[in-house]
């Protein structure tokens, strides 16, 4: 009975090492662990200490140059405080931390975003020309119940007969596409694109680059980001970005789409150009938030925009989807264009093919670019 007892004991200290290993290898480095001389946003992960610098570009109407020495050389010169705007924002982070402290109960309320809407100096004075105008609405990131709403069961029940019906839906268990990815400026060149997804909720894109392979992969528990020029090659996403991730996967099977998110709520009905849509939103296991535009007309999914956090305002990230062909009796978007604070991607497939083998190491933690 001893001998028993002294093995079950060993076996759970096996268990918990083996967890607290896990655990360890699923951490992701913080900001400071990676990047010298963070003094005010240190404690958070670094995919979120990049998204916080797309914020500070966004809001102030800035490129990384305007407040670091940025090189070639390595991310270490972004470390140099030669350029006094850093200083500077390191003071507007702490401001805009304490307001929300001393006027919201620590609730993010007041962000970069609020007093500079993409200009380095605050508008302190009404600009006339626009003030009678009419001024494009903006869309709220927190979606509030609508009365006028269909329900959200409705919507999405229409978008899954939209697509072929349950039972055709059902029949996909995987995938391969391939086509082109176009991004912004100096991403101008087509670069040759691949999607590779397995039911329920793996899924895997690779941008091809000449300098290397830019790839996001969800496993269905874990997801990465690898690429060249990233501060970690090879990054372990947690969070909302994890959130994200799985969303996309999930998306990519379509009939399970009420289990993607959960607390689904639907808004009062919106346009895009042009056209009529039905808004949902829901929220991600760790908290991101997913708003789903469907067209009125024809059911179908045009629009995803979801939030991430950061401290200094939500990062959003948009896809428009378009494009929608018939595939072995199902319509799946051909195109889809994805805008988020640092860039602009458009995919354009050429091919999909259904129900075909895919090797598990594609859905692997990927190996660093090369």
């Amino acid at each position: 009975m001893a001998t028993g007892t002294a093995i079950t004991v060993v076996w759970l200290i096996g268990v918990a090492i083996v967890r607290g290993q896990d655990a360890a290898a699923q951490k992701p480095p913080m900001a400071e662990d990676v990047f010298k001389n963070v003094q005010v946003l240190k404690g958070i992960p670094v995919n979120e200490f990049m998204g916080t610098m797309g914020i500070f570009s966004a809001a102030l109407g800035m490129s990384c140059e305007d407040c670091h020495t940025a090189s070639d050389r390595g991310w270490e010169v972004y470390a140099a405080d030669t350029n006094p705007r850093k200083r500077t924002a390191r003071r507007m982070v702490l401001m805009m931390a304490a307001i929300n402290r001393a006027n919201f109960g620590g609730r993010q309320v007041v962000t970069c975003y609020t007093c500079h809407r993409a200009s380095d100096r605050p508008v302190v004075t009404p600009n006339l020309s626009t003030l009678y105008a009419e001024r494009p609405s903006d869309v709220p990131d927190i979606i509030a119940q609508s009365p006028a709403a269909p329900p959200v069961e409705q919507v999405f029940d229409n978008y899954i007969r939209a697509l072929g019906g349950v039972e055709r839906l059902a029949t996909v268990t995987s995938f391969i596409a391939v086509g082109t990815s176009v991004g912004y400026g100096p991403e101008g060149d087509k670069r040759a694109f691949e999607v590779f997804a397995k039911a329920p909720s793996q899924r895997t894109a690779i941008t091809h680059t000449l300098d290397g392979d830019h790839i996001t992969t969800f496993d269905g528990r874990a997801g990465w980001i690898a690429g060249p020029h990233r501060p970690v090659p090879v990054l372990a996403l947690t969070g909302h970005d994890l959130d994200g991730l799985k969303l996309d996967a999930d998306l990519a099977f379509p009939a399970r789409i009420k289990e993607a998110l959960g607390q689904w709520r639907a808004g009062s009905p919106a346009t895009i150009d042009d056209r009529d849509v039905n808004v949902v939103q829901g929220t991600g296991a760790a908290g991101a938030i997913a708003t789903l535009y469907f067209e009125k007309a024809s059911g179908l999914l045009v629009r995803q925009v979801r939030y991430s956090q950061s401290p200094v305002g939500r990062i959003p990230m948009q896809i428009d989807y378009a494009d929608y062909r018939d595939v072995s009796g199902i319509k799946m978007p051909f195109r889809w264009t994805v805008i988020w604070l640092d860039g602009q991607d458009t995919v354009q497939l050429d091919e999909v093919r259904m129900n075909v083998p895919i090797d598990a190491a594609k859905f692997a933690r990927p190996a660093p670019s090369r």
